[in-house]
């Protein structure tokens, strides 16, 4: 019976999965599945290749992860699960790699919530769900905070008394194992267009999609990036703002007697495109739309996402290359003509036929930065990362 490796995305409502089944090492990685179960609840739906169906059973995470065991232990009955990978959102100041997740691991991981209240109350309530589920299932946790370990103190403290960083509070950035992913894949689709196989030295990544941010690496290390303390900083999103001046913020609390609970409901679900366009969060819907406050938030969005990569040109003494990634970065055609639009000066030379063929490459051959479309793959690097954490 083939061994397979479950891969668990859970956010508020909704708990995303894939199954990988285990190949001898030199076999490529091959999600046999991907489907998801959403608005976890009394209405809560399970949708698999477009179609969706009731799921009753999912009022909860618990119930949520029954539902996806039931189904895939149906679907797939050859195939007995010998691991899980979970992607955590933040890893706090004391996770910097993947680890087996045990009692005290998941203890530690609780007691990091206040850092991430959106989101790691459900990484955890995933993994208890599994565990109570199947206790001698082992499962690892992968960290989105753990690629940039290593960021030296100018990029990663805030400019605070040392107190607080002593207290946790500095820059983590996030989006880790889609950057990883990135390192892992460039040289080999650079390889398929016969640009050489080697990683370049000054790279910048762009994820961008709902959730968004840039990091800047060099020989495959993140030396800097967008997101801070929280995954609301760095540049527009889909409902978050990006940087702020903290005045502002200041300014809500203080003056429009906004408490706690509004600013959050501001910050992280009434800004970014959607506050700025009064219309959708949704890339493809603004520039489908002839709404001046839909191409004002494209250009926005822009502007921005290439003042962030010219800040990260500076961390890094320099570019070689741009990739694209996530749902925006792999899929819209203008908007990263936009963007390439505002780096010319640092002599990216967009191609537009290539570009609006999703490249790989959308640069031309002259172009003294390379530019490139590349999907992004955090299950796959979730996935290595458990096979060899358990030595699978």
């Amino acid at each position: 019976m083939p061994d397979g490796i479950l891969v668990v995305n859970a956010g508020s409502s909704s708990l995303k999965f894939s199954l990988y089944e285990v190949a001898a090492p030199a076999t490529p990685r091959r999600s046999l599945v991907r489907a998801m179960v959403e608005e976890i609840g009394p209405s809560a739906l399970f949708i698999h290749e477009g179609e969706k169906q009731p799921a009753p059973a999912a009022r909860d995470h618990v119930g949520a992860i029954a539902h996806v065991l039931d189904w895939i232990g149906s679907r797939f009955p050859g195939i007995r699960p010998v691991a899980a990978g979970h992607r955590v959102v933040h890893g706090g100041p004391d996770f910097w790699a993947p680890v087996r997740v045990d009692p005290g691991i998941l203890s530690a991981l609780e007691a990091l919530i206040p850092l991430a209240p959106l989101h790691l109350p459900h990484n955890v309530a995933a993994i208890r769900a599994l565990a109570a589920a199947h206790p001698a299932l082992p499962q690892v946790a992968c960290f989105d905070t753990a690629f940039h370990a290593g960021q030296p103190d100018v990029a990663s403290r805030f400019a605070l008394p040392a107190e607080f960083a002593e207290r946790g509070i500095r820059r983590y950035g996030f989006h880790g194992l889609s950057f990883e992913a990135i390192v892992r894949d460039l040289p080999g689709v650079m390889a398929s267009t016969g640009d050489g196989a080697t990683l370049p030295e000054r790279l910048i990544v762009a994820h961008l999609g709902n959730g968004a941010s840039l990091c800047a690496i060099r020989a495959g290390r993140s030396v800097a990036t967008t997101m801070g303390f929280s995954t609301l900083d760095g540049i527009p999103m889909g409902t978050r703002p990006g940087a702020i001046d903290p005045g502002v913020l200041l300014h809500l609390l203080q003056r429009e007697e906004m408490d706690a609970a509004g600013l959050t409901e501001l910050l992280y679900r009434r800004s970014g495109l959607l506050g700025l366009s009064g219309i959708s969060s949704d890339m493809r819907a603004l520039l489908a739309s002839d709404d001046p406050r839909a191409a004002f938030a494209v250009a926005y969005h822009a502007c921005h996402v290439a003042r962030a990569a010219g800040s990260l040109a500076v961390a890094l003494g320099g570019l070689d290359a741009l990739v694209f990634t996530g749902g925006i970065g792999e899929h819209a055609v203008p908007a990263r003509a936009a963007i390439a639009a505002h780096l010319g000066w640092l002599g990216l030379d967009l191609d537009r036929a290539a570009n609006d063929r999703h490249g790989p490459r959308i640069s031309r051959p002259a172009s003294a930065i390379s530019a490139w479309v590349v999907p992004t793959d955090e299950e796959g690097v979730i996935v290595g990362h458990a096979r060899t954490l358990l030595n699978l």
